[in-house]
C-alpha cells in the first residue's frame, strides 16, 4: 500500500515500524533482498511496516522480478533525493556507472576515475545519499508524531540511512532505533580504494561511533561484524543472516547431461579474482580430454575486464558464458542447471565477515559448491561439513582442483531433502526471530 504525498493512508494497529531504506524494488542486486522479504514477512508476526524509501533513486542495475505482492498492512513512503550519480552520469557515463556498481579497475586507474573516487571518498561523507537526510528528518519527525510510531529500523549501506534515523531518535526521545547492518561500515573493504584523507577517515570513524552508540541494538548479518562492533559499543548485538524463499517449481530445472557446468551468480569484481581457480581449470582441461570435452564456465552477474582477462590467460575463453546481469528470479534458475555453484569472495582480512547472500539460495538448490574465500571465512559457520562442500583459501590450488575432480567424476548426483538445519535460514524462519527483537526492544 502506498502513501501520497499528504499522508492520507494509516492502519490502525499496535505495533508498527518505520524502515529506512535506500534499496527497494526495482533495485537489482543482493542489498534489496533482505528487507524487501523481511517487510513481506513482518505482518504474520504481528508488526505493521512503514517503508520509507527513494521516489527518484538512482539504482546501478534494475531487476523488475521482484513483483511478489506485498500485505495490505505495508505502507510503503516515497519521497525526492537528489542522486549526485545522476548529474554526473551526464558527462561521464560508464565510469559513473562502474563506480556505483563497484566495479573498480585495479590495476591504473585512469586519471578520471581517481579523481571521481577522490570526490566520492572526501565530499560525500558517509555517502552519496547524505544530502537526503536532513529532509528526510524533517518530513519523518512530523510523520511520527501523526501516526505513533515507537520503533525505527535504518538499514545501509548507504549508512546515511543510520543518520537519518540518529537525528530523528534525538527529537523523539521515545523512539527505539535498530540499526541494521548489511555491510560494516569503516572496515569495508572499498574505503581504501576512495583515496580519503585523514580528516574523512576521522569522519567516517566518528559517525560511525555515534551510531553504534546511540542505536538500542544492532543487526549484523555476520559474525566477525558483529565482533568487530562488540569492541566499539556496548550496545547489544545481534546476528541475522540472509536467506531463502522457497523456489517453486525447482525439481523441474537439472544439470544438463553429458557437460559439466560451473556456475556463479553475482558480481566478480576486480579484487574477487580467485587465479587458483583459473589454474587449477587448466590443468584440467590439459590433463583430461573428456573433462575439457564437457566443461562449461557459467557467469551470471557482472564480470570486470580484470577477472575476464585471467580467465582468458589461462585458455578458458572458450568455456566461458557470461550472461551478464538478469533478474533475480532467473538467476536461480541457473542455480539448478549447475553441476558445481562457484561462491567467491575477495581475499583479505576486511572480507572474512562478509557472508553473500547467495549461499543460502545455493544451499537450499542443494548442488555442490565450491567456496574459495580468505582464512577464517564466516561462510565455515554456514556450510555443513560434508563432501557436497568444498570451502578453501586462496592458497589451496591442489585442493580446489581435487575438490572439482572429485566431483566430475561423481557425475550428476543430486540431493533430494534440504539439510533440516538450513531451515532457519528461510526468510519466514529469521523474521520470526526479527519480531522477537522489534517486541523485546527497549531504550536503555
Amino acid at each position: 500500500m502506498e502513501e501520497n504525498r499528504n499522508n492520507q493512508v494509516d492502519i490502525n494497529t499496535n505495533s508498527k515500524v518505520l524502515l529506512i531504506a535506500y534499496y527497494w524494488p526495482p533495485a537489482g542486486g543482493p542489498g534489496v533482498q533482505r528487507w524487501f522479504h523481511f517487510v513481506r514477512h513482518l505482518p504474520s508476526f504481528g508488526i505493521t511496516p512503514v517503508v520509507y524509501v527513494p521516489e527518484n533513486p538512482q539504482y546501478p542495475i534494475l531487476d523488475q522480478s521482484l513483483t511478489e505482492d506485498m500485505p495490505k498492512e505495508v505502507i510503503l513512503i516515497k519521497r525526492p533525493i537528489s542522486e549526485p550519480y545522476k548529474w554526473i552520469s551526464w558527462l561521464f557515463k560508464k565510469k559513473t556507472q562502474q563506480l556505483s556498481q563497484g566495479m573498480i579497475q585495479e590495476n591504473k586507474p585512469s586519471l578520471l576515475e581517481r579523481f571521481m573516487r577522490f570526490v566520492r571518498g572526501n565530499f560525500f561523507i558517509p555517502d552519496a545519499r547524505v544530502s537526503w537526510v536532513t529532509p528526510s528528518v524533517a518530513f519523518l519527525s512530523q510523520y511520527i508524531n501523526e501516526h505513533g510510531i515507537d520503533t525505527i529500523i535504518s538499514t545501509g549501506p548507504p549508512h546515511s540511512m543510520h543518520l537519518i534515523a540518529n537525528e530523528l531518535v534525538k527529537i523523539h526521545t521515545e523512539l527505539k532505533w535498530i540499526a541494521d547492518f548489511r555491510d560494516p561500515w569503516t572496515t569495508i573493504g572499498y574505503h581504501n580504494d576512495l583515496y580519503m584523507t585523514p580528516w574523512a577517515q576521522k569522519k567516517h570513524l566518528k559517525l560511525e561511533s555515534t551510531v553504534l552508540q546511540s542505536a538500542h541494538t544492532i543487526l549484523t548479518t555476520s559474525y566477525t561484524t558483529k565482533a568487530l562492533f562488540s569492541k566499539k559499543t556496548a550496545t547489544p548485538i545481534k546476528v541475522i543472516t540472509n536467506g531463502f524463499e522457497p523456489f517453486e517449481n525447482s525439481s523441474l530445472i537439472s544439470p544438463e547431461e553429458n557437460k559439466f557446468s560451473l556456475v556463479h551468480i553475482g558480481s566478480l569484481l576486480s579484487k574477487r579474482n580467485p587465479k587458483i581457480l583459473w589454474e587449477a581449470l587448466e590443468e584440467l582441461v590439459t590433463e583430461n580430454n573428456v573433462f575439457a570435452a564437457q566443461l562449461s564456465l557459467d557467469f551470471v552477474g557482472l564480470v570486470s575486464d580484470e577477472v575476464k582477462a585471467a580467465i582468458a590467460a589461462h585458455g578458458l575463453a572458450s568455456y566461458c558464458n557470461f550472461h551478464g546481469y538478469i533478474s533475480h528470479e532467473e538467476a536461480r534458475k541457473y542455480q539448478y542447471t549447475a553441476h558445481l555453484l562457484l561462491l567467491i569472495e575477495i581475499d583479505s582480512e576486511a572480507h572474512k565477515g562478509i557472508i553473500p547472500g547467495k549461499i543460502f539460495e545455493y544451499l537450499q538448490s542443494l548442488r555442490p559448491i565450491l567456496a574459495i574465500g580468505p582464512q577464517d571465512w564466516d561462510v565455515a559457520q554456514i556450510l555443513p561439513e560434508n563432501d557436497l562442500y568444498g570451502l578453501r583459501t586462496y592458497q589451496d590450488k591442489a585442493m580446489v582442483k581435487s575438490f572439482i575432480e572429485t566431483r566430475f567424476n561423481v557425475g550428476t548426483v543430486i540431493s533430494t531433502e534440504i539439510d533440516p538445519t538450513l531451515h532457519k535460514y528461510e526468510r519466514k524462519n529469521l523474521t520470526e526471530a526479527l519480531s522477537k527483537i522489534i517486541k523485546n526492544l527497549k531504550r536503555s
